[in-house]
């Protein structure tokens, strides 16, 4: 099983003030980093099943459905067909490779499943800045916030506690908190969740129930009671009992969103990749009890807590009962604790806090936690797993039998990035210095007048060259090209001895071009009255050199983007 937190898909939300098209580009590549790593992680690790842990979206909770407008003019321009389009692309990123290999047939468990249902403050709000359209919409795409499933013989209970934060709250309309006075003002907001908890022990009986008949191949709803009733009798209206009753030995896990409370300073242990611990452990191993530089800091603001109150930490794990295990999202970083004040049959509640899967969210190592479930059940449905020793002790690594594990690290893009960067600039340095070296080796004339091959030879004859002619624009000179007979025509040198000046009797042009740098010609064209030159000196030089370069750095560019496409459709 695997569990992944947090990819916040990039939007216009993430980076406000980001321009175009360097935004583009962020989304582009964290895109293409997710779902090539879940691809791997698919092909490779082939997990059974996968749960989401919320804030699937960066602005969820900003896009508003039809008929609604957001407060807040920078977001108004983007509704329900915007917010669509990036239920899209995470299906894209995400759903695609799961479903490609439940259609191929690589992946037969009837168990199999992917949960994408557990809402974050990104994708609702947090509280009473929940907007319930924005809800709706987000349970009707993706599923219920509130659900139990049995996965390896373990009871996974998913809770929407960013809308149960709302009890308690004042309401910002009336200044009333609903849970407290009574008057249910926000109670809309946390009232689907407080049902869901008060009837959650009954469910998870039921859900046990059906799971464990699935198991033993016996018909999977409950046998009821085949009993004649009155419509009057009071009896209609409540539940109607099962002939079995369940007396499977499942653990319960609970995921959330937002991580448990804990006092201030309670360390998350050495994983942590932004905030490692501050001291080095024991000899024994142990860890100092008060780290605060290693702990998720304690506190709230507008649309985000970073851990749950203690009266609703409280409530939920004395409602949901037999909690063991317990994942959360949110914080973007690793986190461990293990939670001795609440009621448990273990002595505490290791809590795991999982990792972005991105690596915009502000680490440079992603990560996604790998979950491995084994609890088998004997003829009487019975656990025949036992915990660990050492479980309550929080400086032990071993966990309980029934489950391990294991964090899973993503390549560190950012390095990869900057690592380009170093060899983009070294790779230009040495395509300059290639370039001055080559240029002084020939003759840059070539090069400046934008030709690679020289163009004319100096004549083998002794006689100093003719000084330069203008050519004016008198009427007595031909304005247009004349045909001339091959008779009129003065010979050139013979190619065997290399092309030659025209004669001196050619009174229209005459081009001075030669090879002698030292020559006072050098390099000197003149034509009619305009001053058309280029002499020696730094700057015909320096364009020889930007000529040069110019063309190794397409030829590099041309090879270096072919194989990086290669890479990219092979890999």
């Amino acid at each position: 099983m695997v569990l992944v937190a947090d990819p916040q898909l990039v939007d216009p939300h993430t980076y406000p003030g980001r321009p175009w098209p360097l935004s583009a580009i962020t989304r582009y590549h964290t895109d293409y980093y997710m779902r090539k790593s879940f691809t791997l992680v698919q092909r490779h690790l082939d997990p059974t099943s996968v749960f989401f842990l919320g804030d699937l979206f960066d602005g969820g909770r900003e896009w508003m459905p039809s008929g609604n407008a957001n407060p807040d003019p920078r977001w108004r321009k983007y509704g329900e067909d915007f917010w669509v389009k990036e239920y899209k692309r995470f299906g894209n990123i995400f759903f695609n490779e799961w479903l490609r290999r439940g259609v191929e047939g690589q992946h037969t468990d009837i168990n199999r499943k992917i949960l994408a249902s557990l809402p974050g403050n990104h994708d609702l709000g947090l509280g009473n800045g929940i907007r319930l359209p924005v809800r709706k919409r987000f349970n009707a795409f993706l599923g219920k916030g509130n659900q139990i499933d049995v996965i390896g013989n373990h009871t996974f209970v998913s809770l929407d506690t960013v809308s149960l934060s709302a009890k308690g709250q004042p309401d910002p309309a009336t200044g009333r908190q609903g849970a407290v006075d009574g008057d249910g003002s926000n109670r809309d907001i946390w009232g689907p969740v407080d049902e869901f908890l008060a009837t959650i022990k009954e469910e998870k009986r039921r859900v046990i129930d059906r799971a464990v008949r699935r198991q033993n191949n016996r018909i999977e709803n409950s046998l009821l009671f085949h009993e004649v009733l009155d419509i009057q009798d009071p009896l209609v209206t409540k539940s109607v009992h099962t002939a079995f009753t369940p007396k499977a030995d499942m653990p319960s896990v609970l995921l959330t969103h937002v991580p448990l409370y804990r006092a201030k300073g309670t360390p998350c242990g050495p994983l942590r990749e932004r905030f490692p611990p501050s001291t080095k452990p024991s000899e024994g191993g142990e860890y100092v009890e008060n780290d605060p530089q290693n702990a998720i800091k304690v506190e709230a603001g507008i649309q985000y807590q970073n851990v749950l109150t203690p009266e609703i930490s409280n409530e939920i794990i004395d409602k949901v009962g037999d909690v063991e295990f317990a994942f959360s999202g949110d914080d973007h970083d690793y986190c461990e604790v293990v939670h001795r004040g609440y009621t448990s049959p273990r002595g505490g509640i290791r809590e795991i806090t999982v990792k972005s899967f991105s690596w915009a969210m502000g680490v440079r190592k992603p990560g996604f936690l790998m979950l491995s479930l084994w609890n088998p059940l004997d003829e009487k449905d019975r656990s025949t797993s036992h915990p660990s020793e050492n479980y309550s002790d929080s400086s032990n690594t071993q966990q309980h039998r029934t489950i391990q594990t294991h964090l899973c690290l993503l390549p560190d893009q950012l390095s990869i990035f900057i690592h380009y960067a170093i060899l983009l600039a070294v790779t230009l340095i040495v395509l300059l210095i290639y370039s001055i070296r080559n240029i002084s080796r020939n003759n840059p004339a070539t090069y400046a007048n934008g030709h690679v091959l020289p163009l004319s030879s100096k004549p083998k004859s002794d006689t100093p060259p003719p000084s330069p002619t203008r050519i004016t624009n008198s009427h007595s000179q031909s304005n247009s090209l004349a045909v001339h007979s091959m008779a009129s025509r003065p010979r050139a040198g013979s190619p065997m001895a290399g092309y030659g000046y025209p004669g001196a009797e050619t009174k229209n042009i005459t081009n001075s071009l030669h090879d002698d740098p030292l020559d006072e010609h050098w390099n000197e064209v003149l034509i009619g009255d305009g001053d058309c030159r280029t002499k020696g000196g730094f700057g015909r030089r320096l364009k020889a050199v930007g000529l040069e370069f110019r063309r190794n750095f397409l030829l590099v560019v041309g090879l270096v983007v072919v194989w990086y496409w290669w890479l990219v459709r092979r890999f």
